[in-house]
């Protein structure tokens, strides 16, 4: 069955010409030169004619792939991909030319900067609002600190929205409907509020769609449910000067995000061993993935946000001004249940009917302001296009992470953890050794952590472009970069006393020797949850009290601070040959800000075994000062070279090719071992390959588009060199294997019609899309602790196709449209990690986070 639904929808794909180009001019004044004019260099300029990689999407590019937000966008650009794991709202990364930081922890900023109408977008996961109302999208490949600034190491996506017309009035309203029951209205209206001078739109957009992965009881999970508003005013009081006012507000309220458990552990026949009435995994395998089933229950993320931005522009003789100025209030929260599986065994968050009574919301909370000036202008007969300005950021996050163990939380940690090697529910009954016999339940224990990190950033940069001929250019930039982080973590509740505390019964019987050394570690690893655990743990009076965390690795309350400078450059010559043909070369250094691992165990203590060897010896106990693993992580630095050529053929084909190599230095990478988040620096990392794109029209109503990437992102054999002690286990098993989620060859194909379907006036789109992608690793780290290779880390080659063919009015009015993606339904892994608390290594279970299967539908467009 599955062989015909593949044939059917080759066939299919083949009889609608094959797919879309990504590339496409607005039909404007601007189609009629074949220009497409992009703003990568903050200058409006023809994409020919600019020496660095940059694809531009025109808005009916992303219409016609089904794009609805930056998720989708590997579709039609081959060097870019997103995936997001357990929240969106966190757990959200995007790489370009296989290179970007992995997610799921809000300390972590992203290589790839996402700005929306000039506006820096803090967190992927802020930036995942619908795509609506657009004027144009542009991928920017390679380092751009100069002009972007802050965290674009690796790329940047560049958005930008229609503003108001000032002469005519004009709106548009699309609605859509397709499987999984979904549906989406947009709609946008722009009126002149005083002709020629000050005109107003507003544009938004509500999605909703149930979820594509179900439990065998019929819950779902990765549906939609969102909206987003968007007003702006826009003045132009002369030719001088321009006045931009922006606002908008969206919300998302998902059961997101689930996964497939893609490998279960051998120990789960243990399950009826510990007195468990099930092992909580109903389907697993590739059974399970096929049939997108998955087995936990609850899994909430939701979202609000707000922002406002002001742009001027003013012509000030000699010279042209620009500021942007921007707020945005980001707020989102998560609740989920039985850690991927149907037992009852942690609950995150609040909305769930196992959270503890009273216990606040999981989620993030960020406020950002920013402030940009910039001065540009010409000089000596206009052989001189200088700019230069300032940039000024001020971040404010405060995340919350809250847990509740529950009633299958020792049991189930106990079945996959020890097997029958000690005996039936150790986790409870050990903790009897350091409770006075007496065993200590960890059903509702739990934890209220809380991290702040208030960040600023500010610099001063220049961009400059010398014409030294007609035909020779030189761009040179820089920006001084100067970043400064203040971070905390603190609890405003947990679970404290050895009656109450199942870990506190635990480092009881741990420090007073009562339990046996071999289960010591699994014991505490277990029992003291990270999430779940109090930082005020006590030791024993006999080895002097205090906290227990100065005597074994727990959780404990810190305060940072993070300071780094840098400057970023860029160099690049540019030869035109003619006006069709670009020869360039450049070579720039990048830069991404440090910052704090925000997980209760990034500051923990790491020679516990020598201080309590010290304690222990006699007649005299030799006290070893405590050594604390440190929960910064240092600035991340990428030098590239790029060489390029960008060329028009047969006076409408655009052809650009570009060679790149990619050197990275203290490379930042997040993993979860199972048990917490790890964020550590690997010495270097190098991305290398070439990209090729050829697009443009066959005839007046055929165009098309072929796009390539090959890209060798690795970890050099000596990635482990000079590496803090703390990360060296981790990075050891990274040093000679490919980066995450990034494929050697990705490519794309495709083809639109778009013309008359006859003499009757009728408007005939065809169009079809075909992208690949080479077999990728979806896990952090390729190798397990015991050094062999994880099980699934690889996801395998696939093909996705996607198509729409539609009709449009004579009066060109009324469009409307069929529509498939991913139509041979090939399930496929973002991300591939351990399931919490199953499993060790050898016996792990591992989840996998699926991406969309098979999704079609209608859409009815109409435009005034």
């Amino acid at each position: 069955m599955r062989k015909l639904h593949i044939i059917s929808a080759t066939a299919l794909a083949m009889s609608l010409a094959m797919p879309a180009y990504a590339q496409n001019a607005p039909e404007t004044e601007e189609e009629a030169s074949d220009e497409i004019i992009v703003t990568a260099t903050l200058r409006a300029m023809d994409v020919q004619d600019i020496p660095l990689a940059v694809t531009a999407v025109a808005p009916e590019a992303l219409e016609r792939q089904g794009i609805n937000d930056i998720k989708n966008l590997a579709s039609i650009s081959p060097s870019f991909n997103i995936q997001s794991s357990q929240t969106e709202t966190q757990g959200t990364s995007i790489k370009v030319r296989g290179v970007g930081t992995t997610g799921n922890n809000t300390g972590l900023e992203s290589s790839v900067g996402v700005f929306i109408d000039g506006v820096y977008q803090s967190r992927p996961g802020v930036a995942l609002g619908d795509l609506v109302d657009l004027e144009r999208l542009e991928i920017l490949r390679g380092p751009q600190g100069t002009l972007f600034g802050r965290n674009t190491s690796a790329g940047a996506l560049n958005v930008t929205t229609k503003r108001p017309s000032l002469t005519t009035p004009e709106g548009f309203v699309n609605a859509s409907y397709g499987n999984y029951n979904f549906m989406n209205v947009q709609a946008g209206v722009s009126l002149p509020v005083a002709q020629d001078v000050a005109g107003v739109r507003l544009s938004g957009t509500w999605r909703k769609r149930d979820g594509y992965l179900t439990t065998p009881s019929g819950v779902e999970s990765n549906d939609r449910d969102r909206y987003m508003l968007r007003g702006q005013l826009y003045i132009e009081p002369n030719s001088d000067v321009s006045i931009r006012l922006l606002a908008d507000y969206a919300k998302t309220d998902e059961q997101c995000c689930q996964a497939v458990i893609v490998r279960e552990t051998e120990l789960a026949p243990f399950s009826a061993f510990h007195g468990l009435a099930s092992d909580g995994v109903d389907q697993s395998g590739l059974t399970a993935l096929n049939n997108l089933s998955v087995n936990a229950k609850n899994y909430l993320n939701g979202s609000k946000q707000w922002g406002m931005s002001g742009e001027l522009k003013w012509d000030i003789g000699g010279a042209k001004l620009t500021y942007i100025g921007s707020y945005r209030k980001f707020d989102s929260s998560s609740t989920t249940t039985g850690g991927f599986t149907g037992n009852d065994t942690y609950t995150v968050g609040n909305g769930a009917t196992t959270s503890r009574p009273g216990i606040l919301p999981s989620g993030d909370h960020i406020k950002t302001m920013t402030q940009e000036l910039r001065l540009q202008g010409t000089a000596f007969n206009d052989k001189l296009d200088w700019l230069v300005g300032g940039f000024y950021g001020d971040e404010n996050i405060r995340a919350d992470q809250t847990m509740t163990l529950n009633a299958d939380f020792q049991r189930t940690g106990g079945a996959f953890n020890f097997g029958s090697a000690a005996g039936v529910n150790p986790l409870f009954a050990l903790t009897a050794l350091g409770n006075a016999g007496v065993p200590v339940n960890a059903n509702g224990n739990y934890a209220e952590n809380r991290f702040f990190q208030d960040a600023k950033s500010w610099s001063i940069f220049t961009h400059n472009v010398l014409n030294i001929t007609d035909k020779l250019s030189l761009t040179l930039g820089a920006r001084y970069v100067k970043e400064e982080k203040e971070a905390s973590f603190t609890q405003l509740g947990a679970t404290t006393g050895a009656g109450a505390s199942a870990c506190q019964a635990s480092v009881n019987g741990v420090l007073a020797g009562t339990v046996p050394a071999p289960l010591r570690a699994g014991l505490i690893g277990i029992n003291c949850f990270p999430f779940a655990t109090s930082v005020n743990l006590t030791a024993p009076a006999a080895l002097g009290g205090g906290l227990a965390s100065r005597l074994l690795p727990l959780p404990r309350a810190w305060a940072d601070t993070f300071k780094d400078d840098e400057i970023t450059y860029t160099a690049q010559v540019g030869y035109k040959a003619n006006d069709d043909l670009l020869f360039y070369a450049g070579y720039s250094h990048g830069f991404k800000s440090g910052g704090f691992n925000l997980d209760p165990m990034s500051a923990t203590l790491q020679n516990s075994a020598a201080v309590l060897a010290g304690l222990a010896t006699t007649p005299t106990p030799v006290v070893v000062a405590p050594v604390y693993a440190d929960p910064s992580f240092e600035s991340e630095k990428v030098d590239q070279i790029e060489v390029g050529v960008k060329a028009t053929l047969f006076g409408s084909i655009k052809a650009n090719l570009a060679l790149f190599d990619m050197k990275m230095s203290d490379f930042q990478v997040l993993e979860f071992t199972g048990v917490q988040f790890l964020t550590f620096n690997v010495h270097s990392a190098r991305s290398t390959g070439a990209e090729l794109e050829l697009f443009g029209k066959l005839s007046d109503t055929i165009s098309a588009n072929v796009s390539a990437t090959y890209a060798d992102a690795r970890y050099p054999k000596n990635c482990n060199v000079g590496v803090a002690v703390a990360a060296l286990a981790s990075i050891n098993r990274l040093c000679g294997s490919s980066l995450t989620n990034a494929p050697k060859f990705a490519g794309v194909i495709g083809m639109t019609y778009d013309g008359p379907l006859n003499d009757s006036g009728w408007g005939l789109l065809v169009n079809g899309n075909i992208n690949y992608s080479d077999r990728r690793r979806t896990s952090t780290v390729p190798l397990d602790t015991n050094n062999l290779p994880i099980p699934l880390d690889y996801q395998d080659a696939y093909f996705k196709m996607n198509a729409r063919i539609g009709l449009t009015t004579p009066n060109e009015q009324f469009t409307f449209e069929l529509w498939g993606t991913n139509l041979s339904n090939e399930i496929t892994r973002g991300i591939t990690s351990n399931t919490p608390l199953r499993g060790g290594a050898g016996t792990r279970s591992r989840i996998g986070f699926v991406e969309e299967p098979r999704m079609y539908g209608l859409t009815v467009r109409a435009k005034f």
